[in-house]
């Protein structure tokens, strides 16, 4: 059915690429605690626990969890736990861990392929890798991820005391995730050796084009701004207090079910009542289970 279309307040899904030395998990870090407000954000830091040198910089103070291994599923896990805390702004430095790192996409589809069909090992693992898109694209809260990018060189004629000389750049290329994937974000911004910020893709038409040196607060307010000005929404954490309120039956609940499937929001990362994360919709199932529902349909069905 269709219905008047209604701008809703939102929160930024902001992807840093650039290749090593750009300044990416600085920039993440100085957009994060803008964004947050005053409250403290959260690190999900791929790499050996570099954000933490950047702890008391500009008075930066952030909490930080170290995965080991990266699949797709451990990075859904993470985001519940990171919401079921209440983080209002998580950086994930760096995102390519989940694609190209131990246990990544690229590890599970060659592990789950079968018959030697390199295929069947995509069409396995995909599913995983759905849910952890859904998982970052629906968090109560905003996401910054880094993106490595592969590097290469380009050599430039530069000037210097007055004559003109050859010297090697490091550039940029590919982010080292899926292709396409800038689609899922609002903000996705390339940054190069010199601390420059170029956008490259944005829902914020203000930012179109953007050219940014040593990007910091006049961004985060900018982001901020845009993304408030909108009607107040039902949120992944709203519809979690309503499957887990005391008097909820189960007609309810399937109402609930149906209403979260409606707004995309059945990845949404929450925790259950003991604190263990899991995804909305199987939260709510879940909880049909403890009423007595019976089989999962009768819920989500």
């Amino acid at each position: 059915m269709f219905a008047p279309a209604v701008r809703a307040a939102t929160y930024g899904r902001i992807a840093l690429t650039g290749p090593s030395g750009a300044g990416k998990t600085y920039t993440a870090l100085a957009l994060a605690h803008l964004l947050a407000d005053g409250s403290r954000p959260a690190v999900i830091d791929t790499e050996r626990g570099k954000s933490q040198l950047y702890k008391g910089i500009n008075g930066w103070d952030f909490d930080v969890a170290c995965p080991q291994t990266y699949s797709p599923a451990s990075l859904t896990e993470a985001l519940g736990v990171a919401a079921g805390d209440g983080y209002k702004v998580l950086v994930v430095d760096s995102w390519s861990h989940y694609w190209s790192g131990v246990e990544g996409m690229q590890e599970q589809a060659d592990r789950r392929q079968t018959g030697g069909n390199s295929f069947s090992g995509w069409k396995a693992a995909r599913p995983d890798e759905r849910r952890m898109i859904d998982a970052i694209t629906s968090y109560p809260g905003h996401v910054i991820v880094t993106l490595r990018t592969k590097t290469a060189y380009v050599v430039e004629e530069i000037e210097q005391n007055g004559r003109r000389k050859s010297v090697p750049r490091k550039i940029g290329l590919k982010p080292e995730q899926r292709e396409n994937i800038e689609y899922e974000f609002d903000l996705v911004c390339d940054m190069d050796l010199e601390n420059t910020l170029t956008v490259s893709k944005t829902r914020l038409p203000m930012l179109r084009g953007a050219v940014i040196p040593e990007p910091g607060e006049e961004l985060a307010t900018t982001i901020r701004d845009w993304l408030a000005d909108g009607e107040e929404t039902m949120g992944p954490l709203a519809y979690r207090t309503e499957a887990l309120a005391d008097d909820v039956t189960v007609e309810q609940l399937r109402k609930l079910h149906a209403d979260v499937r409606g707004a995309g929001l059945a990845n949404a990362p929450v925790t259950d009542a003991e604190g263990h994360p899991m995804v909305l919709a199987d939260l709510i199932v879940a909880r049909g289970r403890q009423l007595g529902a019976g089989r999962p349909e009768a819920v989500a069905g």
